[in-house]
């Protein structure tokens, strides 16, 4: 609306860069930026999402809702990803002039008009440059897809929805990712002390002429706290009803049979959307346990040792895990010691925070991976070194595996005709939100 100055862009990203407030290594999504104008000091507020390595930024002077803000800035994203078809800097620069159009139809003068791939297609007549994923960095969330399994084309994911491909031939097929982010807290005696899956069945369609879609998940999947709470712990596919804790549907998907055999029908609309959001705080079986111990080793010196155990079947593989630890504020030095034959791994101790890291490439279900580290001190330690130490918190991505046991028993397409048959690909994908176990 012209209310903010025109160097907010450097302000904000001088900011971002060097933030050391408070203790925190990253800046927060809000933050109020100070601008100097004639004199007068003038307050910004700043939003900003992190999507694939990419700052997306608003600014505004009037108290508005953060959240609603921050929910624009993930669509705005999605939208740019459907029509480039790759999010990144190279994608961005390339296509300058549409995300321009794009902005200016999202948004009229600071008021939100519409998040939808599908109305935009309307007004914005741009034809995106498309940009070869194949020589990109993968950072999205496709790439998790694409190690170690070829039956998951991950790169088929990210062509853009309205762009005319070479030839003007279109393969006709359709996406459903079902993502589970699981946040779980561990006692220092390894028991659960809170567990919840924050889900979405995210679906992207290239289909032609709209069909409609049916979408059948598990049969005795029960909404709300009422189905009972026993789980059976002896496979991932166990015989335990899956209740979920609450869930919200894209406005697009039909619930006429919902309640009596739990199909979704739904026309999917253009580009990457969420057909449905759900909750879960019934325990379940954690991927991974961590066992964590420090003891004092002598004067001035301590030892950690970390054991990461998978708990999953042997035919899955987990990805880009990372293990931190928060060392006592005195440490001064820190050598590693990892198994024989331990390949992939890197180990740091970042001096600046004190704080001890651990890298693994993969991990195979049922194995067990540990790291011992030598610490030394800058003085002697007064208190339990359990206290001045941890928690233990991990971060990891398993490609087609999910804790739930919520399943997509099958996709259906209205046919056009008998030789109608697209691909479908159903993908499953674990991640961590917050998984933390206390020593």
């Amino acid at each position: 609306r012209g209310e903010v100055a025109k160097g907010s862009a450097e302000i904000f990203f001088r900011k971002v860069k060097f933030w050391k407030e408070d203790g925190q290594e990253e800046a927060p999504p809000v933050f109020v930026g100070i601008i100097l104008l004639k004199n007068n000091v003038d307050g910004v507020n700043y939003f900003h999402v992190k999507v694939v390595g990419l700052l997306f930024v608003a600014t505004t002077r009037v108290n508005v809702s953060p959240s609603l803000v921050l929910e624009l800035l993930q669509r705005i994203a999605r939208v740019i990803k459907d029509y480039l078809g790759v999010l990144s800097e190279d994608s961005l620069r390339k296509n300058f002039v549409l995300v321009y159009e794009l902005l200016d139809e999202v948004i009229d003068f600071g008021y939100v008009q519409t998040t939808s791939t599908e109305v935009l297609k309307s007004y914005v007549f741009n034809e995106p440059i498309v940009v070869d994923a194949a020589r990109l960095q993968p950072l999205g969330p496709a790439a998790i897809f694409m190690q170690g399994t070829k039956r998951m084309p991950g790169t088929a994911v990210t062509k853009s929805v309205v762009a005319n491909e070479p030839g003007g031939r279109k393969r006709e097929e359709i996406f459903v990712d079902i993502i589970e982010k699981i946040s779980v807290t561990f006692s220092s005696s390894g028991y659960i002390l809170t567990s919840e899956i924050d889900g979405t069945i995210q679906m992207k369609s290239y289909l032609s002429g709209n069909p409609e879609i049916r979408l059948a998940l598990n049969e005795d999947l029960s909404i709300g706290r009422g189905g009972g709470t026993i789980y059976d712990y002896r496979s991932s596919s166990g015989s335990g009803a899956v209740i979920l804790d609450d869930c919200n549907f894209h406005e697009s998907v039909r619930l006429d049979s919902f309640d009596m055999d739990r199909t979704l029908s739904l026309v999917p609309p253009d580009g990457e959307f969420p057909v449905m959001n759900y909750r879960m705080t019934q325990e379940f079986k954690p991927p991974f346990r961590i066992n964590c111990l420090i003891e004092e080793a002598g004067q001035l010196k301590a030892e950690v040792i970390i054991k990461v155990r998978a708990e999953f079947p042997s035919n899955i593989t987990a990805n880009t895990i990372a293990v931190q630890m928060p060392l006592p504020k005195y440490t001064t030095r820190a050598s590693f010691e990892l198994e024989p034959g331990a390949v992939g791994q890197r180990t740091d101790f970042k001096e600046a925070n004190k704080k001890l890291e651990w890298g693994l490439k993969k991990i195979v279900g049922g194995s067990e991976h540990t790291l011992r580290a030598k610490l030394t001190f800058s003085q002697e330690s007064h208190a339990n070194l359990t206290k001045e130490a941890g928690p233990v918190s991990m971060a990891f991505t398993i490609p087609m595996y999910n804790v739930s046991r919520l399943q997509v028993k099958y996709l259906q397409i209205a046919k056009k005709s008998s030789s109608y048959n697209p691909y479908r690909w159903v993908r499953y994908v674990t991640q961590a939100n917050s998984y933390v176990a206390r020593i």
